[in-house]
């Protein structure tokens, strides 16, 4: 069975919209002022140990015109892998990606269910939300920026349920971000 990991970057008020310079909020690109080499380093062993990205279609709209123009280790990952995306549109995708079934519960339960290395979700706040809701996620790595940025999106559905989970990393980095990575805690 392979994992399915959210990586997100996030604020001390739990928005993820717009981190690196995306027009959709007043506060775009927050986390810029905060990357540090260390922080790069784990998103780029992050995005090397991922087999496939599974990402909602905005998501998957930003990267496709941002990384192909892109050079380098982390960008000839992110040029290659296997990518499922979530969008109701039949236009063609490109940029090595595939249209997820309509039914997206039951379809990331088979990509789960199918051999392979781990799928990587970043970004794609809407898939995340419903992933959460759903069960199928099993590792939740928040980056956490020293930043309050007041609304946008957010990750965590409001339906008041609650799930428990394990602390399997923490690190802090010098420019005051936070890792935590947490595994769901089943039973």
């Amino acid at each position: 069975m392979r994992r399915l990991i959210v990586s997100e970057f996030i604020t001390l008020d739990g928005v993820v919209e717009a981190p690196g310079g995306e027009t959709t909020h007043p506060h775009t690109g927050w986390t810029i002022p905060f990357g540090t080499p260390e922080l790069f380093a784990f998103k780029l062993r992050e995005t090397m140990e991922a087999e496939s990205l599974l990402l909602g279609r905005k998501t998957f709209e930003s990267f496709s015109s941002a990384w192909p123009e892109r050079d380098g280790e982390l960008a000839d990952k992110m040029n290659t892998m296997p990518k499922q995306v979530v969008t109701g549109s039949r236009d063609a995708l490109g940029w090595n990606a595939s249209r997820l079934g309509d039914d997206v519960r039951g379809a990331v339960g088979e990509l789960k269910n199918s051999d392979g290395g781990p799928i990587l979700v970043v970004g794609s706040a809407t898939l995340v939300k419903s992933l959460l809701v759903w069960g199928l996620v099993d590792e939740l790595r928040l980056l956490v920026y020293p930043v309050i940025v007041g609304g946008g999106l957010r990750i965590f559905p409001d339906d008041r349920a609650m799930a428990t989970l394990d602390l399997v990393e923490l690190e802090r980095y010098d420019s005051g971000a936070v890792l935590h990575a947490y595994e769901f805690t089943r039973g």
